[in-house]
């Protein structure tokens, strides 16, 4: 059986003559006047609920077995790149702050959040609109003769004059809906201060990786310049007849593996170079001139301090950012709601009328009126409940991305506490390993030129030598990126006082 649907009921309260044809001057009623303020003075009452944050709970203290090195106390965490003391890197920092084009977009969608706080704001005030209208008309000849002629026939009709209108919320859809706006424009200033925490770290980690990779470059020519020294040895004693032609095809076979992979290095070197270009918001070779000679890898410092996971819930652009778009969604719920409920709108006229453009601004052609009207969805096939259940949902989603949030900021310290003191460690221990290899090698070449070994051994030596100058330049880089991670991971690097471009809009 097909059933109709009920539209919403318009009720007028008020209604005010109609002011076109002539007709003017709607009459004021004592009993609209006074509901009008009535509602005027119950707005301000908002359905839904209050938000409150989200209890959280957290350590009392980071693991033991992974902070070893690390000290927990008042950190200094916003300028954490100072601590590598590179003048190179702090350039980058500061380039990377004005030109990225990840910071750009992310003011970009802070205005958008910004005006969307105004958009909602604005339904708090009247809305007024002016109208003009000039209308040309002829009325039949049966009209016209039932009037007596009081009308002519042809005739113009102008009109000049102001509608204004303004919703009461007397159920607090509008604040509401202004709470969720403010809300995610304050989620929007977290998003873009969490591009810059990621953007410094990015930079800082692009950087270590390129002086980690020139490090390995120079380990390996140096091992390529030790290794041809070998293999000239070596020719020299076969012409004394002291070596063979497969010692020679061996020291020859050394020398090429080690140089084969000085080109992969400099595939690398040079991707990382264009990637961090980009970073800063450049042609990807813009920095090849400043990269051209290598320089060290930074150091880390003797000691690294940092504060306690609660600590996190303030520090995190993330979770901050988490925390603020479940108030917005929260505040949803109450948008919703409000629908419920009756809308009650105040609205009114102010124009000048008349047939014909003389005298047209005399006070006997001002027409008016005013009054209240409400407007109730009284069926909506079950559509009103039906999106508050939805915002509600949304509002559960939002809790739960929050605290997914705070356990991924939780496992990022975590990893990254183990994984800076372990590779620090690691770092230590590959370092005695050069020292090791490189008297190794040295005795087992004296050793060979004496006669007291073969061949193999030399070459098991220094291909052992390359592995270990390697490994270190890694491992070292490693060290630098895990304290990177660490402080990343803290959310190190966002209240600079400087830290925003001039685009920014941040109060």
């Amino acid at each position: 059986m097909h059933r109709r649907r009920m539209k919403s009921v318009a009720i007028p309260l008020l209604r005010p003559r109609q002011w076109w044809g002539g007709q003017s001057i709607g009459r004021r009623r004592s009993s609209g006047v006074a509901l009008a303020a009535i509602l005027i003075a119950l707005g301000g009452c908002a359905v839904g609920p209050d938000y409150t944050p989200p209890t959280t709970r957290m350590p009392d203290q980071w693991a033991q077995s992974a902070v070893r090195g690390v000290n927990e106390g008042q950190a200094d965490i916003q300028t954490w790149w100072a601590l590598l003391e590179d003048p190179v890197l702090d350039d980058l920092i500061g380039v990377a702050t004005r030109g990225s084009l990840d910071v750009k977009q992310a003011v970009s969608r802070l205005l958008e959040a910004r005006a969307r706080v105004g958009l909602a704001a604005g339904q708090e005030l009247p809305a007024v609109d002016a109208q003009g209208e000039i209308e040309r008309g002829r009325l039949s000849e049966g009209i016209q003769e039932e009037t007596g002629g009081a009308r002519e026939r042809t005739s113009t009709l102008y009109q000049l004059g102001l509608d204004a209108s303004w919703e009461i919320d007397l159920w607090g859809r509008i604040s509401r809906d202004v709470e969720s706006a403010d809300a995610f424009l304050q989620a929007s200033l977290e998003d873009y201060r969490d591009v810059l925490v990621s953007l410094y770290a990015e930079v800082a980690n692009s950087y270590v990786e390129i002086r980690t990779l020139q490090k390995r470059i120079d380990a390996a020519a140096g091992n390529v310049a030790s290794q041809r020294q070998t293999l000239q040895l070596v020719r020299d004693r076969r012409r004394a007849e002291l070596a063979s032609d497969v010692e020679i095809a061996q020291a020859q076979l050394n020398l090429a593996t080690t140089e084969a992979l000085i080109p992969q290095l400099r595939i690398a070197l040079q991707q990382a170079v264009h990637r961090l270009s980009v970073l800063l918001g450049e042609p990807p070779t813009a920095l090849n001139v400043l990269f051209h000679r290598p320089a060290p890898i930074p150091a880390v410092p003797d000691e690294v301090t940092i504060g306690l996971p609660a600590d996190l819930l303030r520090q995190r652009p993330d979770i901050r950012a988490a925390e603020r778009q479940l108030a917005a969604q929260t505040a949803q719920i109450g948008v919703a709601t409000a629908d419920l409920y009756p809308r009650f709108t105040l609205s009114g006229f102010l124009a000048f009328q008349k047939y014909g453009p003389s005298s047209f601004f005399s006070g006997d052609n001002i027409g008016y009126g005013f009054g209240p009207t409400v407007i109730w969805n009284v069926f909506d096939g079950g559509r009103i409940r039906s999106n508050i259940a939805i915002q509600d949902a949304l509002t559960e989603q939002a809790l739960i991305s929050y605290e997914q949030t705070v356990l991924n900021a939780l496992q990022e310290t975590q990893d990254a506490l183990v994984g800076y003191t372990q590779q620090r460690e690691r770092a230590g221990i590959l370092a005695r390993s050069v020292k090791a290899a490189n008297d190794a090698v040295r005795l087992v070449t004296s050793l060979y030129v004496s006669g007291l070994t073969d061949f193999q051994n030399v070459q098991d030596q220094q291909r052992s030598k390359f592995q270990q100058d390697d490994a270190l330049a890694q491992s070292e880089g490693l060290v630098v990126q895990n304290l990177i991670a660490l402080y990343r991971a803290l959310g190190g690097g966002w209240a600079r006082p400087d830290d925003r471009p001039a685009t920014t809009p941040i109060n």
